[in-house]
């Protein structure tokens, strides 16, 4: 698919070409994990659960003011179409918004409006459906969730599993992040996380959901003639988030323990709606419905991380 070359066109175009040099500036995820989850995780053990940790984030390599006003500086009147000039509006606005959140990363209450803003809250239909979920008996086959596989080998399966796109990207490993597995789009990169040793499932879903899904709507969206669709339109989590469970789900992966697990990250946001500290959060998941440890301090790390990322 090709655009016309039009005056209104030409506008559009370079509009586009400006916001997408800007958005690959962008990347929140490079900001809200943590330096120290490893060490803070050892002091919050010790303290029997009971004092906060205090993380330390990567430092900001960009001018937040000269973004911010690179942004606003547009003339998105020039773009002709009511309705396009509409929706290069509000993807100012909606990544405008996340420069806001990267900086308040580690400013609490300040960063969490900021993450309420751009990715909203469950809603109490949302938790009641999770407290629900976490009353399935758990899956009988118990072999498929056993922690066996290192980083180096889950790396090897997600270049197995990816031979079928006609596409490449990076792949890195990571210690400092809350989740095991991400794709930051801006840069066409897979973060493994080093730390977590992986299941036979857990490289089932992940494979399906950030390459099958997240990692091919990037590619796809490359290949279109405006590149903002390779970065996403407001709101585009939602559908990207729906779209990846389902392929877990089409793809046999979506077991009971999956769906615990999804039902847990909506527990704990929905706990830090209600003001809830990293510590209660904890205690919520540990000692009320019974999460091991482990992981219920990593999905406290990921629920808290920057001041309460509600994503």
């Amino acid at each position: 698919m090709k655009l016309e070359k039009t005056v209104a066109n030409k506008a559009l175009l370079e509009i586009d070409e400006k916001i997408d040099q800007l958005v690959k500036k962008i990347e929140l995820l490079n900001y809200v994990n943590p330096l120290n989850i490893e060490s803070e995780k050892e002091k919050f053990f010790a303290s029997k659960y009971l004092t906060d940790p205090s993380f330390v984030y990567p430092q900001i390599d960009f001018d937040k003011f000269k973004l911010h006003r690179e942004f606003f500086s547009m003339e998105i009147e020039r773009i002709e179409d009511v309705r396009l000039r509409q929706l290069y509006e509000d993807i100012i606005y909606f990544y405008s918004g996340l420069i806001q959140s990267i900086e308040t990363v580690g400013e609490g209450k300040k960063f969490y409006y900021n993450s309420l803003h751009s990715f909203g809250t469950p809603t109490e239909n949302d938790v009641d459906n999770a407290k629900f979920i976490l009353h399935f008996e758990n899956d009988k086959d118990t072999n498929q969730f056993k922690q066996r596989y290192s980083v180096e080998e889950t790396e090897e399966e997600f270049r197995r599993y990816s031979k079928r796109y006609d596409f490449t990207y990076n792949i890195k490993h990571s210690s400092k992040m809350g989740a095991i597995a991400m794709v930051l789009n801006n840069t066409k990169t897979l973060v493994l996380n080093s730390n977590h040793t992986f299941s036979e499932n857990e490289i089932g879903v992940l494979t399906n959901h950030e390459i099958g899904v997240h990692m091919v709507t990037t590619m796809n969206g490359l290949l279109q003639p405006l590149k903002i669709f390779s970065h996403g339109f407001p709101n585009n989590v939602e559908t990207q988030e729906g779209l990846a469970v389902f392929s877990e789900y089409m793809s046999g992966n979506l077991t009971i323990k999956r769906l615990k697990e999804i039902a847990y990250r909506v527990i704990a946001v929905d706990s830090l709606a209600k003001g809830y500290s990293f510590s209660k959060t904890f205690r919520l998941l540990f000692n009320t419905y019974d999460m091991e440890r482990e992981a219920a301090y990593y999905l406290t790390v990921r629920v808290h991380r920057g001041g309460g990322f509600t994503k």
